[in-house]
């Protein structure tokens, strides 16, 4: 059965939706009705700093805190789906320092990181002013997919600004629909 792990990097404050959360819960709708669908807001979770400790120590300790059920979560899913506004033309920050676990959890004595993430499969849905300044950051995630031998498909994007800016977009709304069951 496929599990969906949606890693919602919006900065949004609390209570408001943002456009990319919108366009991926268009997508997510359209999912079989026993799909495995696991929402998490990153800005929310008290993820530590990374600290490189490639050339000094060379391994990592287990997770603790937020950090270890986020764990547990990506490696159960089948499909990881980035929920990521495009801010300043690149990854947003809680996105970011999750990704920078990724360098950790790859060091873990045992947790065999790269070998379970490898034909997983990483969606993008996005959403800024302009698809040709998004593409810096899909280029990104898509080497991140290929690192690890996951299946990288394509991102859907949406024009976003204003809230529900991307209700207008649709292109994207109708694109939503089918995106996640390609």
């Amino acid at each position: 059965m496929a599990k969906f792990l949606f890693l919602n990097a919006s900065t949004r404050e609390p209570g408001h939706v943002g456009n990319s959360e919108t366009l991926a819960r268009r997508a997510a709708a359209g999912l079989p009705a026993d799909t495995e669908q696991n929402w998490c807001k990153l800005a929310d979770l008290e993820l530590p700093p990374f600290v490189d400790l490639r050339h000094t120590a060379g391994t990592y300790p287990m997770p603790t805190g937020d950090a270890k059920p986020l764990l547990d979560a990506t490696l159960d899913a089948t499909d990881l789906v980035f929920v990521s506004p495009v801010y300043w033309f690149s990854v947003p920050s809680p996105l970011k320092i999750y990704l920078d676990h990724w360098s950790a959890w790859l060091r873990i004595p045992g947790l065999d990181f790269k070998e379970k993430m490898a034909g997983k499969r990483l969606w993008v849905i996005a959403t800024s002013g302009n698809r040709e300044k998004a593409q810096p950051m899909f280029d990104s995630y898509r080497y991140c997919a290929e690192f690890l031998g996951m299946q990288w498909q394509a991102p859907l994007w949406g024009r976003g600004g204003a809230p529900d800016a991307v209700l207008a977009d649709g292109e994207a709304m109708a694109a939503a629909a089918s995106f996640l069951s390609r």
